[in-house]
């Protein structure tokens, strides 16, 4: 037995891959994953674009968002996710951004490691096809803090295991926004490349992407007591 104590100790297995995976040409694969039941940890960077491929529109990309088969602006909101992995109600699920809350971060990744069953993380990962404009990809840190902030990307986690604790297990850690939303979109060159040649449209996908984000928050807010109520 002692010769093969190497073989006794608990293996951690994580799945590593980029948005344009998960949300689109991989996403039945990581389904039949999570719906599994295994222990098996799935990390997702979520650039909202297909980065490594130059740029392409997916099923991340936020309305509004200029890119490759999206020049005049993507028109739909994206895909939940988090949300659909959650319905399983035995997956661990959380979103992070490691430069607006790095305590956040950790506890999450801790608590997927240590969950007993499939787990999903969805970081926000600003990419250089973002075009940040002040800074550039130097201070992709402060982006995120600025996503956050804006309310442009939320923060929350749900641990079944807390519900087997008698616990709520959505935790909601975001605000609401704080108002610089439109600020957040302006920093950034895949949004403000659409002001120029389509003015009214930006101001108008602009203005329905904060809308998005408002409802999306307000529906995190009820989870937080839907979940509670359980």
């Amino acid at each position: 037995v002692l010769a093969k104590k190497d073989y006794l100790g608990k293996k951690s297995v994580w799945i590593f891959g980029g948005d344009g995976w998960a949300y689109d040409i991989g996403f039945g694969g990581l389904d039949h994953v999570l719906a599994s039941g295994e222990n098996v940890n799935v990390m997702v960077f979520d650039t909202e674009m297909y980065s490594n491929t130059g740029g392409q529109a997916s099923k991340a990309s936020n309305i509004g968002e200029v890119c490759q088969f999206a020049a005049a602006g993507k028109e739909t909101s994206k895909k939940s996710l988090s949300e659909i992995a959650m319905s399983y109600g035995y997956v661990y699920v959380a979103q992070i951004a490691l430069g607006a809350n790095p305590a956040q971060a950790v506890k999450a990744i801790t608590e997927a490691e240590a969950y007993p069953g499939p787990s999903l993380i969805i970081g926000y990962a600003p990419c250089e096809l973002h075009g940040i404009a002040k800074g550039g990809m130097n201070h992709c840190q402060d982006e995120m803090k600025k996503a956050v902030k804006a309310g442009y990307w939320n923060l929350f986690s749900f641990n079944p295991a807390l519900k087997a604790e008698g616990k709520n297990p959505f935790t909601l850690t975001s605000k609401a926004g704080d108002g610089s939303y439109q600020d957040f979109l302006n920093n950034e060159a895949r949004y403000t490349r659409l002001i120029k040649p389509f003015p009214e449209r930006a101001e108008k996908l602009f203005a329905k992407s904060e809308e998005a984000a408002k409802a999306r928050y307000s529906h995190l807010e009820k989870l937080v007591k839907l979940y509670g109520e359980d």
